[in-house]
């Protein structure tokens, strides 16, 4: 077996920078870099010697490095061909809809225990009068409507490195963080209002469990044998939203009168488009109900689809009542102690934190008599 020539070798130690000169070139030397591993044929040097356009004020470096010692790419670095929009886009997160749909109510403080709503009612009734008859009695019955409040906590920390790097990106982490807390804070509450709360032991119900709801009518078939407005006509369409005011009336025993009483329709997100299915003649569903109910008022929600036994619902409910209460006489109430609390700041050597937290109650349903469901739309 043939041995392979070792033409060279320098120790870790003796290794030096290889230099050369126009005269080491001219002189032949680029012969020996074969016994150093680097093999150039001599008409590549040539074509580099007129390259490099070296003078006699050389000292020997060559001012570039050799051809395919370097990545190929552009002389500019991409970082000063880059334009940058302004501003971020932010992610988008679920409207918040409890708010308009039953309002809010700050009432008591972060600490509290629970929210309570007293219900009197009066008892006794008018006999035939007789001279010498038992006198019949009037009196009253009480009740507590009570609903348990919960507190959510959220926080944040931010580092000096972080502070300062995030900085020259333009974002405010602090300041980001902040709002990002705020916003899991309000996404808590808006879907405590929508679910209540559930820890085995509290009382804390939502617009779509609240206990004192009566049973959901179901909407009638249209003519294409489905209950959806998707596949609804303008009249069947019309004629559901007139069965559950009329429902409301009837249940009110005409205290509520719906062509004069402000009235909320909640609809699941999305159905609220089907007003604008048109008639024979032209007009909308959206006008129909404009011209017969003034005061109505159409919101939508994205929890009310397949919100009842799979079924998206509609809701249906007067914002308030005079009948001779002595509370505010609203519907629905969302007592909600605190929106936003601040627990405290904590400052540390390399960082700091921030904690804040609210309590709410969920919503109550004061006049359950006054709120008609229909699944099925």
């Amino acid at each position: 077996m043939r041995i392979s020539e070792q033409h060279s070798a320098l120790a870790a130690r003796d290794v030096r920078p290889l230099q050369l000169s126009r005269r080491d070139i001219a002189a032949g030397a680029h012969r020996e870099l074969h016994r150093l591993g680097i093999n150039i044929p001599a008409r590549d040097i040539s074509l580099m010697m007129d390259g490099m356009g070296l003078d006699s004020n050389d000292v020997g470096l060559m001012p570039s490095p050799l051809p395919g010692l370097t990545a190929g790419g552009s002389p500019t670095p991409i970082q000063f061909l880059q334009e940058w929009l302004p501003g971020f886009v932010r992610m988008l997160t679920s409207a918040r809809k409890i708010d308009e749909l039953v309002g809010i109510a700050t009432i008591g403080a972060w600490e509290d225990e629970e929210i309570v709503q007293g219900v009197l009612e009066p008892t006794g009734s008018a006999v035939p009068y007789t001279d010498y008859g038992n006198i019949p009695l009037s009196s009253w019955a009480a009740d507590y409507a009570r609903r348990t409040v919960v507190r959510f906590e959220q926080g944040f920390a931010v580092g000096v490195l972080e502070e300062a790097r995030t900085a020259r990106a333009r974002i405010a982490t602090a300041a980001e963080k902040r709002n990002s807390a705020a916003l899991a804070l309000e996404i808590q509450r808006n879907r405590v209002g929508f679910y209540g709360y559930n820890n085995g032991e509290n009382m804390t119900y939502g617009f779509l469990n609240e206990p004192g709801l009566l049973p959901a009518l179901t909407a009638a078939k249209g003519a294409a044998g489905d209950t959806k407005w998707e596949s609804k006509t303008f009249l069947e369409i019309t004629a559901d939203i007139r069965q559950v005011l009329t429902q409301i009336q009837v249940a009110s025993l005409d205290t509520i009168d719906p062509e004069k009483t402000p009235i909320t329709i909640a609809l699941p997100t999305g159905v609220n488009q089907y007003l604008t299915v048109t008639s024979n003649y032209g007009n909308s569903v959206r006008q129909w109900v404009k011209e017969n109910y003034p005061l109505l008022r159409i919101e939508t929600a994205p929890e009310l689809a397949d919100a009842v036994g799979g079924e998206s619902v509609m809701y249906a409910y007067p914002e308030s009542a005079d009948d001779g209460s002595t509370d505010d006489g609203r519907t629905w109430v969302q007592p909600v102690p605190s929106k936003f609390f601040t627990l405290g700041v904590e400052k540390r050597s390399k960082n700091y934190l921030e904690d804040f937290s609210n309590a709410t109650a969920g919503v109550l349903l004061k006049r359950p008599f006054m709120v008609i469901r229909l699944i099925g739309i």
